[in-house]
């Protein structure tokens, strides 16, 4: 394949489009800082234990993102948190669609998120090791 001296700028501009703008960054670097603060409020007062790689599925379960990790709050007031390649933030706005072949959802697992208002696909993530937190 031959590239044009007409297709290099064209190739450069589209590779700009997509680099957040000093304000865009200052945004994304404020919300990260926003929701790390949030989820070390969430785990105040907390021990974590030793990783384990599934938790059950039965129980009532509630999760909060804070960017890429998502936090499960199990019935008994244990906290699990996961660590995701980040492509499921923000629970507020979407719907977190979990599949998995057993009765424990386990690091590795696939999970989905749908808009909220559209109801279309809007993105994917792996889980990785669950840590539980609880009380001290």
């Amino acid at each position: 394949m031959r590239i044009t001296s007409l297709a290099l700028p064209v190739l450069f501009a589209a590779t700009a489009a997509c680099t957040p703008t000093p304000r865009e960054q200052a945004q994304i670097d404020q919300r990260a800082v926003r929701q790390q603060q949030r989820l070390q409020a969430a785990l105040a007062g907390r021990t974590p234990g030793p990783p384990t790689n599934c938790i059950t599925e039965f129980g009532q379960k509630q999760v909060t993102s804070y960017g890429a990790t998502f936090v499960y709050r199990v019935a008994n007031g244990t906290l699990y948190r996961t660590k995701t390649n980040g492509g499921c933030g923000d629970l507020e706005r979407n719907i977190l669609v979990t599949r998995t072949p057993s009765t424990q959802l386990c690091r590795g697992d696939i999970a989905t998120t749908i808009d909220s208002a559209s109801r279309f696909p809007s993105g994917s993530c792996s889980f990785g090791e669950f840590v539980p937190y609880r009380k001290r």
